[in-house]
């Protein structure tokens, strides 16, 4: 039996690597591509090109001869990031969602998974710390906080018109929060779990007293383990069901309660010291009932778990910087 043929685009990122290693795991034969290799351990992809997606002749090459593509590939980062850089953020990514989809199409790919994000929710729904979970319906009437969520939902509407136009079975999942090893921890880019952690294990190792939060720390999220978020890719892409769907934990926690676990796990007990900084919205949660009908996914790893096997790597990363002298950016 011949294997499917996939493609990876964003391969070179957090979520993108742990997919393809699953993937590559499960038997697939998968094309990875990206402006850069993964940071922290080689790609296990059977074919790895350094492609610029935002290019149609690149989106054009990266998705022939494939069955089945997951654009993962966007120009994103933390709250720190999106919340600055708009004009970049909505022409980069709409480029590289209309030319992989149209490439995907020309090129005879049969299903397509768009990764979708929470940011899509409108800001008015998110102004309390104690949100009501936020159900797939709640995205209208629009009014996402930043252009990165507006390129999102705009792309969620671009997939379903294929879809009904051209026959292209296409998927949309809406992420809420991912985290685990192997992603940014420092740069700017990197999102509170990882900035947490670098931040916990930085005042740790060189016996500083604190750390510090952006704002009051009582703004409100839900966390969701990389492994959990890869299991539940594949169910949607392996589905009838075209989305957009909820993906990520139900379990709401604040920014100040996020930093105590860390910091439980790291063995240290450090002060909270509030400091300006891109808050976000003041409170988002994911409503699951969906996903749990639709696909039977709940998440399996707790956030304690998660964030303990994050943090255990991160300190290491931290660990061997500071070993070598080198800075750390953040």
């Amino acid at each position: 039996m011949a294997q499917t043929k996939v493609l990876v685009s964003g391969a070179g990122g957090f979520i993108g690597h742990h997919l393809v290693k699953r993937l590559k795991r499960e038997g697939y034969w998968v094309r990875g591509t990206d402006l850069k290799y993964p940071e922290y351990e080689p790609s296990p992809a059977d074919e790895f090109e350094i492609l610029d997606m935002r290019r149609w002749d690149n989106c054009l090459q990266a998705t022939r001869g494939v069955e089945e593509t997951f654009a993962l590939a966007a120009d994103m980062g933390g709250m720190g990031f999106i919340s600055k850089f708009h004009a970049q953020i909505l022409h980069n990514n709409l480029l590289i969602s209309t030319h992989t989809l149209e490439a995907a199409r020309v090129n005879g790919v049969k299903r397509y998974l768009f990764t979708s994000s929470a940011c899509v929710y409108p800001e008015y729904k998110q102004t309390e710390t104690n949100i009501k979970p936020l159900k797939e319906e709640d995205a209208y009437p629009a009014q996402p906080q930043d252009a990165y969520g507006w390129e999102k939902l705009v792309t969620e509407h671009l997939c379903q018109h294929y879809r009904e136009t051209y026959g292209i079975e296409t998927h949309v999942v809406r992420f809420h929060n991912m985290f685990g090893p192997l992603g940014k921890w420092e740069g700017g880019r990197e999102k509170a779990p990882a900035a947490l952690c670098r931040k916990i294990a930085v005042a740790k190792l060189k016996g500083e007293k604190s750390i510090e939060i952006w704002g009051d720390g009582e703004q409100t999220r839900s966390f969701c383990y990389v492994d959990d978020t890869v299991e539940g890719i594949l169910s949607l892409m392996r589905s009838d069901f075209p989305g957009p769907i909820n993906l990520g934990q139900d379990r709401m926690v604040s920014i100040n309660e996020l930093a105590d676990i860390i910091m439980k796990t790291a063995g240290v007990k450090l002060e909270k010291k509030h400091v300006a900084g891109a808050l976000g919205v003041r409170g988002r949660n994911s409503d699951n009932t969906l996903v749990k009908k639709v696909l039977g996914w709940e998440p399996k790893v707790s956030l304690e778990e998660g964030l303990a096997r994050t943090y255990t790597w991160i300190e290491g990363q931290v660990q061997a910087r500071l070993d070598a002298g080198k800075p750390i950016d953040g």
